[in-house]
């Protein structure tokens, strides 16, 4: 993504636009996606580009914490894109009250964040956390993952924060209580399922696992869904935090 927001700058004596939802909606549209930030132009470039994509639908844009809960509730998006320091109700505020609604899932957007902030704002239900400046494919790819029940990280922070969820974080209340299926009590997986799982929770992605025991990326992903099928999770972060609780991989 382009640096938008820093000619927020340019701006600064605009007045914020209230929450203004939006009826426009592409054919073959189905992630309905809320922007949440005080910063008009950075909203303009946020939503140009997102409107690229055939399957985004943004349907309202909040200049504050306190408007964000109110048009969620009124809206009910899918995807709500949060800036890390509007102003307003504050964001770790706004996550607890974006979390009682489990349809609603929520990005974090920020300029800088520190690996503590990620682990707090998981832990508040936010489903992924992205910096303003990446490529707008990475932004796609994370608001895509997101909706389909993933959670997002920087993969430099994945071990970080594994390590800080999992000293006794309960992994069903890591995703805010979307997922409602239940480990099941015995799990049993093929010795090439154990090697995939080991580098799934090293932070591994399905062409690294993929290079590193000889497979093709289709096969990766197919032990990744059996996997994720045979342990009741929805994501790689849930998977890892549940295979180091039940000691199906090894820890430093």
């Amino acid at each position: 993504m382009s640096r938008v927001e820093q000619l927020s700058e340019l701006v600064g004596d605009l007045t914020p636009v209230r929450a203004t939802p939006i009826s426009r909606r592409a054919p073959d549209a189905h992630i309905r996606i809320l922007i949440a930030d005080d910063h008009p132009i950075f909203r303009y470039g946020l939503r140009t580009t997102l409107t690229t994509q055939a399957d985004f639908t943004i349907v309202g844009e909040t200049s504050n914490g306190d408007e964000t809960i109110a048009v969620a509730n009124a809206l009910k998006p899918d995807v709500v894109l949060l800036d890390f320091s509007m102003p307003g109700c504050p964001p770790h505020d706004v996550l607890l009250r974006l979390r009682e609604d489990r349809t609603v899932r929520t990005i974090l957007l920020t300029g800088g964040v520190g690996r503590s902030d990620i682990v707090d704002v998981l832990k508040l239900g936010a489903r992924g956390v992205i910096l303003k400046d990446v490529p707008v494919q990475q932004l796609f790819t994370c608001i895509r993952a997101v909706f389909n029940g993933d959670l997002w990280v920087r993969r430099q922070d994945f071990a970080h924060v594994v390590e800080a969820l999992a000293g006794g974080t309960d992994t069903r209340r890591l995703s805010g209580g979307h997922d409602d299926r239940t480990p099941k009590p015995t799990v049993h997986l093929t010795a090439r399922e154990r090697d995939v799982l080991a580098l799934v929770a090293s932070g591994e992605t399905n062409r690294g696992i993929a290079r590193k025991l000889a497979l093709s990326e289709d096969t990766v992903k197919h032990h990744v869904t059996n996997i994720l099928d045979k342990t009741g999770m929805s994501s790689r972060v849930e998977l890892t935090l549940f295979a180091i609780e039940h000691r199906l991989v090894k820890t430093a």
